[in-house]
């Protein structure tokens, strides 16, 4: 395990998580999974939660406790954000659950409903919008020569925000939908406060959750052979994958790609693309295995994304919860697959041009959102018009062509401008033939890896897990006692914080 202080990449204040330019710093004294403080903080809580499980309202009331004080160990102010928002949302939700009818919701259900979402969005845009839109509107007035000075107030962007506002937006939807009845105040709670799920997902539905914290649990037995394989295969991807891949070529080549070649520079592309996937899958690795060994389960969130033939196989396997969430509460909404051709791929566009800007506030985000959106409109029509390409060959080229345009979009993805953008793009066209000092046996066999880890057959976990499970408890914990000490022998000295933390 690593030190908390190997986390800091920009110094320990609350400075460090101020908007002002629409992008989040990771805070320097959150409690990430990976240290010594959640190390110690998860064990207190995993002992007091099993032994008082069969008191299950205790049981909840105590994991709403240690979820509140998970959150407010980054900064304490922000839990109250956390519970009026659980307040707020707990009341609308109750009332949204009197206004429906067998035939839906009524007239003022439906502009209740709306003013719910728009509170949550509009505080969701507050903290993380803000700066962004002002600087950009001071800029744009700017250009016509008029120089009108614009507040811009310094706002901290709450961690976490965004995963626990589309928490509340579903389960309004749900409510008014008819799909789920209203939870108690202290099932809400607990479902929007989870502090396995609460800073990065994946986007747990209120029908997934309700159910397994509604069911006294009575036994105090756990299937941690699971929990334990998930928690180990996302602490390596995380400390060992990811933070190797960044630290050896891709932040230097998106910090200087002047200073690099074109096979550098290409490199560091499909580091950054095999990084992102190590450290977000490895982080939703880890908040399954602790959920688990809490008696809770959380639905899948990635599977081998990187395997995807298509963009729209690619979106059925990154980022799991997301997409369904997009599907369901944005895409269906804006008219989903009803209507013309065109309204089809408008809605479709839409929503990946929005689920860009979820991302984060800087137009990058958004030009990542449209090439998906661009590139799942355009896959559409060329499958409609060419129905022949099926078969083995035809999906070997679409993976190819697939891989690279992920690619190509994690290049707006990752850099801080459009200009740093471009000049990576630019690079990769016109600087071949200059030394690649970077570009390693190594480094190249580690993303050539863990890429072809992703074709392995899928369930080779499965069976692992279960070959781990048949073992004597004491062969367990040596076995995991290993596996711990070599991620900490590979690991580097300092492990940078998750990416999806900042969203």
């Amino acid at each position: 395990m690593m030190p908390a202080e190997s986390f800091r990449q920009s110094p320990a204040s609350d400075e460090a998580a101020t908007m002002q330019d629409g992008a989040a710093h990771p805070p320097a004294d959150a409690m990430l999974f990976p240290t010594v403080d959640f190390a110690v903080f998860f064990v207190v809580v995993f002992a007091i939660a099993w032994l008082i499980r069969p008191w299950h309202f205790w049981w909840r009331v105590f994991l709403v406790a240690a979820s509140w004080f998970f959150y407010g160990f980054w900064e304490p102010k922000f839990v109250l954000l956390l519970i009026g928002s659980t307040a707020f949302n707990w009341a609308v939700g109750r009332d949204l659950a009197a206004m429906r009818t067998p035939e839906g919701l009524t007239r003022f259900g439906r502009w209740f409903l709306g003013f719910g979402i728009a509170a949550n969005l509009l505080t969701l845009g507050w903290f993380k919008y803000y700066g962004f839109f002002v600087e950009d509107v001071a800029g744009l007035i700017e250009r016509f020569g008029v120089d009108l000075p614009l507040p811009l107030l310094q706002v901290t962007l709450p961690v976490a925000i965004s995963f626990f506002t589309f928490h509340a937006i579903s389960y309004l939807v749900d409510i008014a939908r008819g799909d789920c009845e209203p939870l108690s105040p202290l099932d809400f709670a607990l479902y929007l406060s989870f502090f396995p799920h609460l800073v990065a997902g994946p986007i747990v539905r209120v029908t997934e959750f309700a159910p397994q914290i509604r069911a006294p649990l009575r036994e105090r037995v756990i299937d941690a052979a699971p929990a334990f394989t998930l928690i180990v295969a996302g602490l390596f991807k995380k400390v060992v994958i990811s933070t190797y891949l960044a630290g050896e070529i891709a932040d230097p080549v998106f910090a200087s790609p002047a200073s690099h070649s074109a096979l550098e520079n290409l490199f560091g592309v499909y580091a950054y693309a095999v990084q992102i996937f190590a450290d977000f899958s490895g982080y939703t690795d880890i908040a399954i295995g602790c959920a688990l060994l809490l008696g809770i389960q959380f639905p899948q969130n990635f599977d081998s994304p990187y395997r995807a033939w298509s963009l729209q196989d690619f979106w059925r396997r990154w980022h799991m919860t997301l997409s369904r969430w997009l599907r369901d509460y944005l895409y269906i909404p804006l008219g989903g697959n009803r209507g013309p051709k065109w309204f089809v791929y408008r809605n479709l566009f839409l929503t990946m041009l929005l689920g860009g800007l979820w991302h984060g506030a800087a137009w990058t985000f958004v030009a990542w959102g449209a090439i998906h959106g661009a590139g799942l409109v355009l896959e559409r029509e060329v499958r409609a018009r060419n129905r022949w390409l099926r078969g083995a060959a035809a999906k070997a080229v679409g993976w190819f062509v697939t891989f690279h345009l992920v690619c190509f979009a994690w290049i707006f993805f990752r850099a801080e401008t459009f200009g740093a953008a471009w000049e990576v793009i630019t690079r990769i066209a016109t600087a071949w033939g200059e030394p690649s000092p970077a570009v390693t046996p190594l480094l190249a066999a580690v993303i050539a890896g863990s890429i072809a880890a992703q074709f392995l057959p899928k369930d080779l976990f499965r069976r692992f897990e279960v070959a781990y499970s048949e073992l004597a408890p004491a062969a367990q914990a040596a076995m995991l006692a290993v596996a711990l000490v070599l991620i900490d022998a590979l690991g580097p000295e300092g492990v940078a914080p998750f990416i999806y933390f900042q969203f």
